[in-house]
């Protein structure tokens, strides 16, 4: 047997929402396509990943710790994809191929070789589990028998010309390969699938995936506080806003990010932005907080963490943060390399009492979320 498998991963992954397709998010500091790709690889001739042609440089990023070769254009369906993706892979002259699901990077070596054993003697095979639970039609008008019924997995493994065939043959969006394989007329073997080898599909399922990790999930808080004193702007999370003051302080006293920062470093709990930058030490006059961020983010990823979500509250009468409150989140997203979604940057004011009230200075409060090992 000549094995390739074919990762699909060209999917955009609506349900679970993000700007980010979901086969690129992170789990424990690697994007979910890298477990995958790990976790096929070894028990095949070659692997071929099917993507986006707007996801280039995350596939790039992804799989840069294999030597996989340039990725394969896919289509407007599942279908399409894999059509292109076994067009890409004919000159590689397999015998085999398995069809695998870029969001289910929890597939065990057992399951991939219960497919291939089944490939000994079966046109097709697929890791299936039985329906266990109780089937009803919409709004329970009717009970459906489970009996015989199967939650059909992947990888789904084939006789390369026969899938080949099959995809060429096929007109329709079907469900997935099998449906391709049966509409032509091929035998397909059931093989034994696995609970864990989930597709990541929602919300639920990526926190079920977090959970498999073994990750633990941490919270941080920061506050922070800096004078306003005569000037022209102040600059918060990164960017500078036009005002007739400016914000004091050892630093370019981005009171935000700094509040951001030392979030990150009390969910980690190696001390505060104080003890990692003191302002007695004249290096740091002047210096643009952006240095102190990216230190608290380098600590994450050292301890083989990543960050889920960050969310601040900038404190003040002026400037008005909500016109700049975009270009802040998309500041701190790229230092802090997590999907704009998952930055949250607000304000308010202190209804005039207080030193905020009175324009004296700026206050922000942070927290950061951060999954350990």
């Amino acid at each position: 047997m000549t094995i390739v498998a074919l990762i699909v991963a060209a999917g955009r992954g609506t349900r679970l929402g993000g700007e980010v397709a979901k086969q690129y998010l992170k789990l424990q500091g690697e994007a979910i396509l890298t477990h995958t790709v790990r976790a096929i690889l070894p028990h095949v001739d070659a692997v071929r990943v099917v993507i986006r042609p707007q996801d280039m440089a995350l596939y790039r990023a992804a799989t840069c710790a294999f030597d996989l070769g340039d990725p394969i254009m896919g289509g407007d369906t599942r279908s399409a994809s894999v059509r292109a993706g076994l067009e890409a892979v004919e000159p590689l002259a397999p015998t085999h191929v398995l069809i695998h699901d870029a969001a289910r990077p929890f597939v065990t070596p057992e399951i991939i070789g219960g497919v291939i054993a089944g490939l000994q003697t079966s046109t097709g095979a697929c890791p299936c589990l039985p329906v266990v639970d109780a089937l009803w039609s919409d709004g329970f008008s009717g009970s459906v028998p489970r009996e015989g019924l199967l939650r059909a997995q992947t990888p789904q493994g084939f006789s390369f010309p026969a899938i080949l065939r099959a995809h060429r043959k096929n007109t329709a969006d079907l469900a997935d390969d099998v449906a391709v394989a049966r509409a032509a007329g091929l035998d397909v073997l059931a093989t034994q699938g696995d609970e864990d080898n989930f597709k990541i599909t929602t919300p639920a399922d990526l926190a079920r995936a977090e959970g498999k990790t073994g990750m633990d999930p941490r919270n941080g808080t920061g506050f922070d506080v800096h004078r306003l004193v005569e000037g022209d702007h102040v600059t918060l999370c990164g960017i500078d806003i036009p005002h007739d003051k400016g914000l004091s302080g050892h630093s370019d006293a981005d009171v935000a990010m700094h509040a951001l920062t030392d979030a990150i470093f009390g969910a980690l709990a190696e001390g505060d932005i104080g003890q990692w930058f003191p302002p007695s030490d004249d290096r740091w006059k002047g210096a643009a907080s952006h240095i102190f961020l990216e230190k608290a983010v380098e600590r994450v990823a050292a301890r083989g963490g990543r960050m889920t979500h960050l969310d601040c509250t900038i404190i003040c009468e002026m400037p008005k943060v909500g016109p700049h409150a975009q270009a802040m989140r998309a500041r701190i997203a790229e230092i802090c390399d997590l999907d704009i979604g998952r930055v949250s940057i607000k304000a308010t004011t202190s209804e005039r009492l207080g030193f905020p009230g009175r324009g004296e200075g700026i206050a922000a409060m942070a927290s950061a979320t951060v999954m350990l090992p």
